[in-house]
């Protein structure tokens, strides 16, 4: 009756071991959560963690081990061009690591798969202690018997899989094709690191473009004022024009003032792009004059040819079309036989009364064990599938389901890419012209504005003219601007359509 309780009270204790953890969640839905706080500032979900702390709410403790930013190596005295701005991205940025571990796990998987060619081999060694008790009766006298034994055993197992009809080729096939996927995701992370880095270095650029015109805007909205100023001292200017004027200057100032903010988020968003800290100083390059691509001649059906030949995910694509083709030879071979090879050797120590010893690990069962001898055995079979519930059916229609929506899929892809090519192909001829056309928009602004200041000065010209003409050369100034930076950016746009982003784009 004893023994009864205790083994109940035992086993009612082992089962609120589960749900007495519930005291590591929060104590109620509107009750924050306090979590145990180590001397390295890590926290811990301890069964102390949901009392109520009032005063501290839903703001986490500090962990001061992780309170610091990556530091990169970056020199302060040096002109980061984008060049040079990529190749620090690339060896900073998280994700070109978090693409290269991917790629060495797939080729660890292939390794893996490439290993069931060998055999298994297992050792094992136990030692025992078997005890036996019991009460025998025979001619009205009974006897207590307890009996005492010890011994070891050791284990040597093989198996080897000798011939599957092809099923381990078709997952080694698989598993290559999923190296050559990670291995072109590795290569598609630079790819996409060097746009983005470039996409926010010309973004930088033309917002650094924007605080100098604001600048140069302000010192002719000055000019003006000095001008209308001038004038009236004279006597031939009014008090209307001098408040216009000034007007211009605080307008000047608030765009200056603007341009400047749009020109720190600008860095702060390249500084993002590559992946440092957004502490970080760097002194980049001016990329004002950097030229614009000019051998755009090649039609664009072959441009196309050769982007589908070259890009990222189209080649992605074909590698997991033979997956799923591999994945289907491997499924097919799972309906026939397959021969194996089977050995164990073994040695038994002692007076133990066993007849197996259990799977343990990686080793199968070993049975007809004898005591105190050596033993040895050699099994060479087939194993014919006969019947499984219709799960080898299944595996395969799954298969072939996933080899056809891989088809599919390429298909999807290619089309997606076309389109991808032809539009970045039609966004830069379009740039290339609005950076023409900007160019000359600033010449005719710049030919006004100069006209009409001086007319202004002299007093022929109205200040109704002049203010628009400053207004129109500040916006010609920056349509020039972002017509450069849009068409640098459409290139490097189109480069990564086309699957020739390899490299600082020039």
């Amino acid at each position: 009756m004893r023994t009864s309780l205790a083994v109940l009270s035992l086993t009612l204790a082992l089962c609120g071991c589960a749900t007495s953890s519930l005291q590591m969640a929060p104590a109620a839905p509107d009750h924050p959560w306090s979590p145990s706080v180590d001397a390295s500032g890590t926290l811990t979900a301890s069964h102390s963690a949901s009392s109520i702390t009032p005063s501290q709410g839903y703001v986490l403790p500090p962990n001061p081990a992780v309170g610091d930013l990556p530091v990169a190596p970056i020199d302060t005295s040096h002109v980061y061009t984008l060049a040079d701005l990529i190749d620090l991205a690339e060896s900073t940025n998280p994700d070109t690591r978090v693409a290269w571990n991917v790629a060495r796990n797939a080729a660890l998987t292939a390794g893996v798969a490439r290993s069931t060619y060998l055999p298994r081999i297992s050792a094992t060694a136990l030692g025992a202690r078997q005890t036996a008790s019991g009460t025998s009766s025979a001619l009205g006298l009974s006897a207590n018997q307890n009996d005492t034994f010890t011994g070891s055993v050791e284990v040597l197992s093989l198996e080897w899989l000798l011939f599957d009809f092809g099923q381990r080729d078709a997952l080694v096939d698989a598993a290559d094709q999923g190296v050559v996927i990670a291995n072109i995701g590795f290569t598609s992370a630079h790819q996409k690191l060097i746009h983005a880095v470039s996409l926010a270095f010309y973004a930088y650029s033309a917002a650094s473009a924007r605080a100098d015109s604001a600048d140069l805007s302000l010192k002719d909205a000055r000019n003006i004022q000095t001008a209308a100023e001038s004038r009236k001292k004279h006597g031939i200017g009014t008090v209307i024009e001098v408040a216009q004027a000034r007007q211009l200057t605080a307008q000047a100032e608030l765009a200056r003032v603007s341009a400047d903010g749009n020109k720190s988020d600008a860095y702060a968003a390249l500084l993002s792009a590559m992946g440092v800290s957004p502490l970080s100083r760097i002194q980049v390059a001016d990329a004002s004059q950097r030229p614009l691509p000019a051998d755009l001649d090649r039609p664009i059906d072959r441009a196309l040819t050769d982007a589908l030949a070259r890009r990222p995910d189209v080649l992605a694509a074909v590698a997991a079309q033979k997956a799923a083709d591999a994945g289907v030879r491997a499924a097919k071979a799972d309906f026939l036989p397959k021969v194996f090879l089977s050995a164990v050797g073994t040695h038994a120590n002692g007076s133990l009364d066993l007849s197996a010893v259990p799977a343990i690990g990686d080793q199968s069962p070993t049975v007809n064990l004898s005591n105190r001898r050596w033993g040895a055995t050699v099994l060479v079979g087939v194993t014919v599938p006969i019947y499984s519930g219709g799960v080898r059916n299944a595996a395969l229609a799954q298969a072939r389901n996933r080899a056809d929506s891989a088809e599919e899929t390429l298909s999807r892809v290619k089309l997606d890419a076309s389109q991808e090519v032809v539009l970045a192909n039609s966004r830069l001829h379009t740039s290339l012209s609005a950076v023409s056309a900007s160019r000359a928009l600033l010449d005719a602004s710049q030919v006004t504005y100069d006209a009409s200041l001086a007319a202004f000065r002299q007093g022929v010209g109205s200040s109704t003219d002049i203010l628009m003409a400053e207004r129109q050369l500040l916006e010609a100034r920056n349509a020039s601007v972002d017509a450069h930076s849009a068409a640098l950016s459409a290139a490097a746009t189109l480069a990564l359509a086309c699957g020739t982003l390899g490299a600082a784009p020039n």
